[in-house]
């Protein structure tokens, strides 16, 4: 398998965790709101239908990550419209933490893993654009 090819394959398996963590994180929003509503301080029918639509935008705000993993070479602008929504959701989330005042830690753990689980993300969509830079 020549250099490229490698290079391509590697791109496409970082974009593919990247994908598949947040498809499988809509879909326990989806499918389960119940379980993740309190770490939202939220409750009830109100509460699911909340985190329910957090499922369905993580599932849209994905399509740019579907292009990308198909050919990250040939749609190099969707790998940078995923990195770009990834930055985004890191420096937002960020702020939310800082503004949210220490009344809630709840909330601020809930916050607080998905500033992990994005800064995870933003890591691994620059090294597949790093080592697809060339292909």
């Amino acid at each position: 398998m020549a250099q490229s090819a490698r290079r391509l394959w590697l791109g496409r398996g970082l974009l593919g965790l990247v994908f598949l963590w947040n498809v499988q994180c809509a879909a326990a929003f989806l499918l389960a709101p119940g379980m993740y509503a309190p770490g939202f301080e939220l409750s009830g029918a109100a509460g699911e239908a909340m985190v329910r639509g957090m499922g369905v935008l993580f599932l849209m705000w994905n399509v740019p990550y579907a292009v990308a993993l198909w050919h990250p070479v040939r749609h190099r602008v969707s790998l940078n419209e995923a990195l770009g929504m990834q930055a985004i959701g890191l420096a937002g989330e960020s702020l939310i933490l800082w503004a949210l005042g220490a009344g809630h830690p709840v909330a601020a753990g809930t916050v607080a893993r998905f500033i992990a689980f994005d800064g995870a993300g933003l890591l691994l969509l620059a090294v597949a654009a790093w080592v697809t830079r060339r292909c």
